[in-house]
């Protein structure tokens, strides 16, 4: 049984530099850090290779595309974030979905006021992600929700799960 929280089993992450080339008003989840074989990764969605860390069934990680740039080849949608309403309404059902788990450490979140803030994931917890297909092609987004807390900073938030 997963237990979903939207803000809860994340601090803010003070080790992480803030300030980043993104303009005010693009879409959160800017950056996500993770472990690979012991290396620290970094990456953010600007950069078309940018690979995000699935777990797999049997164990292990399997390292795919986040998401798919405007110009960036491909049949997969635009951007590298699935709404969770959307989702539920079978606006991913063309493309196969499959809910998958990232392991992030840290990711960042760009603020109403345009800071970039960074939060760590805690321990026994993940992001959820969606994997989505078309023929050989295969990118993973960030599942999205609107956050529940009256004081968010943020317009959405990744799914962060525990279980």
């Amino acid at each position: 049984m997963h237990r979903r929280i939207d803000s809860l089993g994340l601090k803010p992450d003070p080790q992480v530099p803030t300030g980043t080339s993104q303009p005010i008003g693009s879409t959160m989840c800017l950056e996500a850090i993770y472990d690979v074989d012991g290396l620290e990764v970094r990456t953010a969605f600007d950069n078309p290779r940018a690979r995000l860390p699935v777990r797999r069934r049997g164990g292990g990680l399997l390292l795919l595309p986040w998401g798919r740039r405007p110009r960036q080849r491909g049949a997969l949608p635009d951007g590298g974030w699935a709404r969770l309403e959307s989702i539920r309404a079978g606006e991913w059902d063309r493309w196969f979905p499959r809910p998958v788990k990232l392991l992030l450490q840290r990711f960042a979140e760009r603020d109403h006021l345009g800071e970039v803030r960074w939060y760590e994931v805690t321990r026994g917890h993940w992001v959820q992600g969606l994997l989505a297909r078309e023929g050989e092609e295969r990118r993973v987004y960030v599942v999205t929700l609107a956050p529940t807390r009256l004081d968010a900073t943020c317009d959405r938030w990744p799914r962060i799960l525990s279980g």
